[in-house]
């Protein structure tokens, strides 16, 4: 399958393939073992995906651990455009998609999923957007990709893997969801 670039991709040279699609899933597999040993078994938990790429990341994680526990676990789904704090560089008018949780998050314990972690300001104005919807017993962060360079103070609970980068490269997640690929790619600046 020939994956074209968006337009944002044009300036980006690929300089290696970090994560195959079944590297992907194996990783994945090992997320929801953690997230049910670490939280004594997914009675009390829901996921929710940070949009876009968090979104299928969390069904994927749900669905394993449903299998896993044999019980449905809720997902929910996380518009953080109105509460980040990069707006003026998002161009004159971002568009804002809906958040829907589906689920009462007040008490439970949440598994906020999103593909990469980098400064952490996402993650930041994905809690500020969760806690509009109710108050979680516990909030934990699951990325598939940490690549360091943290600008505010947040880490994960749960990482698939740790990736050096420089500030020059930008780590690419594509899900066949999203992106009609299944890979993760790093990929650097062109000057």
């Amino acid at each position: 399958m020939t994956v074209r670039p968006s337009p944002r991709q044009t300036n980006l040279r690929e300089k290696a393939q970090l994560m195959s699609a079944s590297e992907i899933e194996r990783t994945l597999v090992r997320l929801a073992h953690e997230i049910i040993e670490k939280n004594n078994g997914a009675e009390n938990l829901g996921l929710v995906g940070v949009r876009r790429r968090g979104v299928p990341l969390a069904q994927r994680l749900a669905a394993i651990i449903e299998r896993i526990e044999k019980n449905p676990l809720p997902v929910g789904t996380l518009d953080i455009t109105l509460y980040r704090d990069d707006l003026s560089t998002l161009g004159p008018k971002p568009v804002v998609q809906k958040t829907e949780i589906g689920f009462p998050i007040t008490g439970k314990d949440i598994i906020l999923v999103d593909d990469v972690l980098y400064t952490g300001r996402t993650t930041r104005a994905a809690m500020d957007a969760l806690f509009r919807q109710g108050r979680p017993r516990r909030v934990q962060l699951c990325v598939l990709i940490d690549r360091g360079h943290r600008e505010l103070p947040v880490e994960a609970s749960f990482v698939g893997r740790k990736v050096q980068t420089t500030t020059q490269e930008i780590i690419e997640v594509q899900l066949r969801e999203v992106d009609d690929a299944e890979r993760v790619l790093l990929v650097e600046k062109q000057a």
